[in-house]
């Protein structure tokens, strides 16, 4: 093996959320990796990260996208627009995520339904259309899990059922295409210091408890999923299929 075999060089992919936090540190990596990029972009400026994907000279091609709407006719037609613009997709990362958070008993269905839509529901619709454009091809789908994708957590019914529903979804397409040349696999990230994040930070008395059991003593940083990303991209993972890699900072071995 050689450090070509993490190359990315002529590959198009497509990072939801790619402007911000974990989103832009994992874009970052794929362009220095090789990577055209195609990201989706909702609310948040994007104009730090194209300017570092153009000065590594790559392409990058902004989307804006609400995923709340998002409906199997345009992610299928998304998919298009990007082999218009840029080139087929080759690697997807379903990053874009959103939290909402109160008791269980108090719980909003309104937030129940924003986090499915945005966490769950359009991760499936943008993985079964990375499916179909890749049926012929081969491709990568990552989708970005959590360590709540195997723990509880307080006060994020909505979000940890929403985590756990993707790495289900990530076997099961696994078990689907890993023949047909499609790597479907997906990444939890421990606590990563990110808007996600920032009551939890802001919690003088919880960041202390969560510094306290990470292994690894600190919060993790957007920066640390990037090289993760890259592998699970790359011809260096071509027979990894249907895992979750935990990037969290020795959390779920405490």
């Amino acid at each position: 093996m050689t450090l070509s075999t993490f190359s990315l060089e002529g590959k198009t992919a497509l990072v939801t959320g790619g402007a911000t936090g974990i989103g832009a540190a994992i874009t970052l990596a794929l362009a220095e990796a090789g990577a055209n990029i195609a990201m989706t972009v909702h609310k948040r400026p994007a104009d730090e990260v194209i300017h570092a994907i153009d000065a590594l000279d790559r392409h990058c091609l902004p989307l804006a996208y609400d995923l709340s709407t998002l409906t199997p006719t345009r992610a299928d037609a998304l998919f298009e627009e990007i082999a218009g613009e840029l080139a087929p997709v080759d690697i997807l990362v379903n990053n874009a995520g959103i939290i909402r958070r109160a008791p269980a008993t108090d719980f909003p269905y309104d937030d129940w339904q924003a986090v499915m839509k945005v966490n769950l529901e359009a991760v499936w619709l943008l993985s079964q259309a990375a499916g179909k454009h890749m049926q012929s091809r081969g491709g990568k789908i990552i989708t970005i899990a959590s360590v709540l994708s195997f723990q509880g957590g307080m006060f994020v019914p909505a979000y940890t059922a929403a985590k756990h529903a993707v790495t289900g979804l990530t076997k099961a397409l696994a078990n689907e295409w890993a023949s047909k040349g499609i790597n479907v696999n997906a990444i939890a990230p421990g606590y990563i210091r990110t808007a996600n994040t920032q009551a939890l930070q802001d919690d003088a008395e919880r960041n202390q408890a969560l510094l306290t059991r990470i292994p690894a003593g600190r919060w993790g940083e957007p920066s640390d999923l990037g090289s993760a990303a890259v592998f699970l991209s790359s011809d260096a993972a071509n027979y990894v299929h249907g895992t979750t890699l935990a990037v969290d900072g020795g959390w779920l071995a405490r």
